[in-house]
């Protein structure tokens, strides 16, 4: 259980950077279409969901993995963010707090990490049953409800319209509403409908579930649904004038206080985010030709930069593999110490840039040299 935290937290990580890129990339996009903004989130889920990438020279990520597996049973453990002041301040710390004592029956860090990864599982198992039960309560809250046409339901037990509902989604409506009031909010629920949002707020709701523990994915929910919502709204106004944006943030507004039922549900989609709503309605002006195009391009720059990996060499260079011969050899034959001394701290501070293939090579050096002087684990570790 403990590989498998380790490798959710590098995921959650490299997230984190994603949504701070998507964060900035916000206040960039204020004049593009809001769906735009919608397709930067799903550069995190699929950042958090898919746990291979592909390597470019434009990736903006620092790192692919800034904690290695290997850490739980390091000597030294440390971590390679991709930014230097970060691991100097880190690193330091890290090794000096959680480095293993040989008459000690367990490592410190893998302590640490079975403990992390126990409060992460019990995290996780909260919110989802939290999530279950406020569905279930909510969906026992509208049982009684009638259908009023279409896909519309009104329930007494309803004080603010909301979606509900996965493969056959229900708008539910207070009982009471004016004509006018009726048509803006159930456009606004249809268009939720539509777009797929009831399946995609759930969706990033497991997804917030499981990297609970970092509070940049929580900033990305928050954001997303605001946007959703923003996005929803743009849609069905797109086409309005001036009298009809003016009667439709009326019925924001008077449904604005009565919302409670519904956040308390984070499976349900209700009206939130109300002030901010009405406002972007109010000033709403369709986006030039030029900025959507502008949009696109970005979005598409955007996937490359955040979806792939930082280029990393994923072989020895031919320098390389002559000093690691060249040790293993001297070595052997019973050369210069200094000399396998140099080449073996070579191979060392390589490994630790992360190359599977010099890590091999370390542990061949590390098995040649302490069969031949019971010094060698210094030697090669001890630095």
């Amino acid at each position: 259980m403990e590989v498998l935290f380790i490798k959710l937290l590098n995921m959650s990580i490299t997230a984190g950077w994603i949504v701070l890129g998507v964060f900035l990339l916000r206040l960039a996009l204020k004049k593009a279409p809001r769906w735009a903004v919608c397709a930067l989130w799903a550069l995190v889920g699929v950042r958090l969901v898919c746990p291979v990438s592909f390597q470019s020279v434009l990736s903006l990520i620092p790192s692919a993995e800034t904690i290695s597996p290997n850490i739980l049973y390091s000597s030294a453990p440390q971590i390679q963010s991709g930014i230097d002041f970060i691991n100097s301040a880190v690193n330091p710390a890290l090794s000096e707090s959680f480095a293993p004592d040989v008459y000690a029956s367990a490592n410190p860090m893998q302590i640490a990490a079975f403990i992390a990864s126990a409060v992460w599982l019990f995290g996780a198992a909260a919110m989802l049953l939290y999530a279950a039960f406020s569905y279930i309560r909510l969906r026992r809250r509208v049982a009684a409800a009638v259908l009023f046409s279409d896909n519309l339901w009104q329930s007494e037990a309803v004080s603010s319209p909301f979606v509900l509902g996965f493969f056959r989604p229900r708008v539910y409506l207070p009982f009471g509403l004016d004509e006018g009031a009726m048509a803006c909010i159930a456009s606004h629920e249809r268009a939720h409908i539509k777009r797929r949002d009831h399946l995609i707020k759930p969706a990033a709701y497991l997804l917030l579930c499981v990297y609970w523990f970092n509070p940049l994915i929580w900033l990305a929910y928050i954001l997303l649904c605001r946007d959703i919502e923003l996005a929803c709204d743009e849609r069905v106004i797109k086409d309005m004038g001036a009298d009809g944006k003016k009667a439709y943030s009326r019925a924001l507004l008077s449904f604005g206080a009565a919302r409670n039922a519904v956040l308390a549900c984070p499976l349900a989609f209700g009206e939130v985010g109300v002030k901010l709503r009405v406002k972007n309605v109010l000033n709403y002006r369709k986006p030039a030709f030029w900025i959507i195009i502008a949009a696109l391009i970005l979005c598409a720059a955007a996937s490359i930069m955040f979806l792939s990996n930082p280029k990393t060499l994923n072989h020895l260079d031919d320098g390389l593999n002559a000093s690691v011969s060249s040790a293993i050899l001297s070595e052997n034959s019973g050369g210069n110490d200094k000399d396998f001394q140099a080449q073996a701290h070579v191979v060392l501070d390589t490994r630790q840039s992360g190359l599977n293939r010099v890590t091999v090579y370390a542990l061949k050096l590390y098995q040649e040299y302490t069969q031949a002087e019971p010094g060698g684990y210094d030697l090669v570790y001890g630095s």
